[in-house]
């Protein structure tokens, strides 16, 4: 007789992987033959998870189309079972999934949609964090600015993409009454998708201003990411862009590297100009 966990990945597999699966010879509830009793619990799970990646990706299906976005969703939940108990977690993979879906490809900008729909899915149900009190910035000496590293919100994503994604995503919203025009040669958008207080917001950035904050993300000093958005944009102005990011709450606390651990912090300080 296999064991507890045996069987619930046997259970699993016959859910999400294997039809087949001789699992449904251990089913019995006297009425109904076991294949019969595993299809209800493979249509319930399959209807479950195609509504909740449907909650993530809306503009996705109003793009495609329930029944296309469904077929794809059968294809996805077979690649990429849930492997957490919290349905928020679902659906991170369907960007790259799409990426490389054969339906998919002649939809390139379709992936670039998904990439900002799981930003702002990521960012609705992060983590609060209490805003930066920026005063605090004035008790670090000015030779030691270079070495301020930045914490950003703990919902902040970024968001890179060649196609005018932002506008894909307005036009579709449900209270969108504009022209529902586009060019997809128009370019592209760099973006800052943040939850800093109650509401998502997506920001459109520049070059430098993008360059600046993904190089603070991956931990970088202020020295190092004013030299990223620099390399992007000549005469990138530090002061205003720091200032903006700190009001607006996307940098949250900050420490010196190699000092001390996140300080929490209010406004009125000097900020050091880029070098």
């Amino acid at each position: 007789m296999p064991g507890l966990r045996e069987i619930q990945e046997a259970f699993a597999a016959a859910v999400l992987d294997d039809p087949d699966t001789a699992f449904s010879t251990l089913l019995t509830d006297r009425r109904y033959p076991g294949a019969r009793l595993l299809q209800v619990y493979r249509n319930n799970v399959r209807t479950s998870l195609t509504n909740a990646l449907q909650a993530v990706y809306p503009v996705v299906t109003q793009l495609v189309g329930a029944a296309f976005f469904a077929y794809a969703a059968d294809s996805y939940l077979r690649r990429y079972p849930s492997r957490s108990g919290n349905l928020h977690d679902f659906g991170g993979e369907f960007a790259e999934f799409l990426r490389v879906f054969p339906a998919a490809m002649k939809l390139a900008y379709l992936p670039h949609v998904a990439h900002l729909e799981w930003a702002w899915h990521r960012a609705f149900h992060g983590a609060d964090h209490a805003p930066l009190i920026p005063a605090t910035l004035s008790a670090v000496p000015a030779e030691l600015h270079g070495a301020i590293v930045f914490l950003l919100h703990p919902t902040a994503r970024l968001v890179k993409s060649d196609y005018p994604v932002l506008r894909l995503w307005q036009i579709h919203q449900p209270d969108y009454t504009g022209s529902q025009q586009i060019d997809l040669a128009a370019g592209g958008d760099y973006l800052l998708v943040v939850r800093p207080r109650e509401t998502v917001h997506i920001v459109p950035l520049d070059r430098g201003e993008y360059a600046l904050l993904q190089s603070l993300a991956r931990g970088a000093t202020l020295a190092e990411a004013c030299d990223a958005a620099l390399c992007e944009e000549t005469g990138f102005d530090l002061a205003r862009i720091l200032q903006k990011h700190v009001q607006h709450a996307t940098l949250v606390a900050f420490q010196v590297a190699g000092i001390g651990h996140p300080v929490a912090a209010q406004p009125g300080v000097k900020i050091p100009t880029c070098r």
